[in-house]
C-alpha cells in the first residue's frame, strides 16, 4: 500500500476522533454554561448545546474533508510523520479557534443580560413622596 494512502487514512481517523472528543466534551462541560448565559432555561440550553454540537461537526468535518488533499508524494515513514503532523497540527487549530469563538460570543450575550439585570431602578418605597411634591 502506498504511503500517502496511510497517510490519508490516518489523517482522517485521527481527525474524526480528535473532532468527535472535543465536540463531546465541549457539549457535557459547556452545557452548564449555556444555561446560566440563557437564565437557567434548561431547555432551551440542551437545544442550543446540540444545535452548536452539530454546527461543531458540521464545519469540522468539512474542514478536515478539504485538508485531506496532499501535493507531495510522501516517499518514507519521516515525511508521513511530517505530513500528518502538520495537517493534525491544522485541524487542532482550527478546532481551537472554534472553541474560543463560541465561548466569546456566549460570554459577550452573558454580560449583556447580566447588565440588563443591573440596569433596572430599584423600585421606591410604598407611600413615599419626593419632598418637593408634598406641599
Amino acid at each position: 500500500m502506498d504511503l500517502t494512502v496511510v497517510a490519508y487514512i490516518a489523517y482522517l481517523l485521527i481527525s474524526v476522533v480528535l473532532t468527535v472528543w472535543v465536540a463531546r466534551t465541549l457539549s457535557r462541560n459547556g452545557r452548564v454554561f449555556l444555561a446560566d448565559v440563557l437564565r437557567g432555561d434548561e431547555g432551551l440550553a440542551d437545544a442550543v448545546n446540540r444545535l452548536l454540537v452539530v454546527g461543531f461537526y458540521l464545519v469540522n468535518f468539512g474542514f478536515v474533508a478539504l485538508y485531506l488533499r496532499q501535493d507531495a508524494t510522501i516517499d518514507t515513514v519521516r515525511y508521513l510523520f511530517e505530513g500528518l503532523s502538520v495537517k493534525l497540527g491544522v485541524v487542532l487549530l482550527v478546532l481551537g479557534v472554534m472553541h474560543l469563538g463560541n465561548v466569546y460570543v456566549l460570554n459577550r450575550i452573558r454580560r449583556r443580560g447580566a447588565l440588563d439585570r443591573e440596569q433596572q431602578p430599584p423600585v421606591p418605597p410604598q407611600g413615599w413622596t419626593p419632598p418637593a411634591a408634598r406641599a
